[in-house]
């Protein structure tokens, strides 16, 4: 694959996670919540929530639509960037604090979070790629150990707002 192509791909990409994030917070989380993405090798009947948090250089506040599974009570998201070889912002952001913003459909918590290793760390990625199967090629694409965190939903907040992108 060309450089072009491959840039055309992430543009695509953040195109439509910046159109599916804005979804959400319009609809106060009716809509978004649970996406399609079996064009992309996911399930039709996909969960997704919301993350949001604070630049930890910039402090811009960040809000990233994220599939999600659900063990035992905990939220688990997986840092996989499509398998690039850096993280992505966000897990930087969030490892620069001890909580993290999470809405899941029209509810919105004050989380803590976690990053599970060893055996459990096996256990929820395998969890993780039945929810979501592309994170297998994703980890055979690059040579880091792609972050899976888990959150646990401590106080409930307000739904994130459109307007929670403009602060900093």
């Amino acid at each position: 694959m060309s450089n072009e192509s491959a840039a055309a791909i992430r543009q695509e990409r953040r195109d439509w996670m910046a159109k599916h994030r804005d979804t959400y917070l319009r609809s106060g989380g009716a809509q978004g919540h649970v996406m399609d993405i079996s064009d992309v090798g996911g399930h039709t009947f996909t969960t997704h929530c919301l993350i949001r948090v604070k630049g930890r250089k910039s402090g811009r506040t960040q809000i990233v639509p994220l599939i999600y599974g659900d063990i035992a009570g905990e939220v688990v998201i997986v840092a996989s960037k499509g398998g690039a070889d850096e993280n992505p912002d966000w897990y930087h952001n969030l490892r620069a604090h001890d909580e993290v913003d999470l809405q899941i459909a029209t509810q919105a918590f004050r989380a803590t979070w976690r990053e599970p290793e060893g055996e459990e760390r096996h256990r929820i990625w395998d969890f993780m790629s039945h929810v979501y199967p592309p994170y297998l090629s994703y980890q055979r694409a690059t040579t880091r150990h792609i972050p899976v965190v888990m959150m646990t939903p401590v106080t409930p907040i307000d739904v994130f707002e459109e307007s929670d992108l403009q602060s900093s």
